[in-house]
């Protein structure tokens, strides 16, 4: 595996290495080892699994307390995926990143705790997959406007198909009033 360290500290684009053929292709995409020599030493406690349609955004969602990493990937179609950093003492505290994730290329993006994540559909269709370090948790998962305006997102559309939840997120403002301090970087 090869990774790409990000702008942001922490965000990690991992190549796995791909064997291919006239038959198709095979690739690990975890092994505990191989990540740990990348830095990437917790757990995996679940994972999950998304088919969405084009032009869906799914955005910008993550668990407040304890916070929870993902080792995220798309199996088929596209997507664009971003990354927002909620880490309140890190120099890029607020800023995101994005990176397009494809069943063709096979890349995997890993996010640290402390982070916001979202994406959105490029294909006609797109089945995502995310380990995650900690189990779901209803009365700690929030979200962010995958529109606000103090964090930018530049998403490659303007009219997405959103849940009724997404559609109600709070403001990236409202968020850092509610929660001064939330967020550490991991040391």
């Amino acid at each position: 595996m090869k990774v790409e360290e990000l702008p942001i500290a922490g965000l990690k684009l991992i190549s796995p290495r791909v064997f291919g053929d006239e038959r198709g292709w095979f690739y690990e995409s975890f092994n505990v080892d191989k990540m740990a020599e990348l830095g990437i030493t917790h757990g995996w406690d679940q994972d999950n699994h998304s088919r969405s349609v084009q032009n869906t955004i799914r955005a910008l969602h993550f668990q407040s307390t304890p916070g929870q990493a993902k080792l995220v990937r798309c199996t088929l179609g596209a997507v664009w995926d971003v990354a927002v950093d909620l880490r309140s003492d890190s120099p890029t505290f607020g800023q995101w990143h994005g990176v397009e994730l494809t069943g063709e290329n096979q890349k995997m993006l890993y996010i640290p705790a402390g982070f916001a994540h979202g994406f959105c559909v490029l294909s006609e269709v797109a089945e995502f997959q995310y380990k995650c370090s900690t189990v779901y948790d209803g009365d700690t998962e929030t979200g962010i406007a995958w529109d606000d305006p103090d964090i930018g997102v530049k998403w490659p559309i303007t009219d997405p198909l959103l849940s009724e939840r997404d559609q109600q997120n709070q403001s990236f403002k409202q968020w850092v009033e509610r929660n001064p301090g939330a967020f550490k970087i991991a040391r």
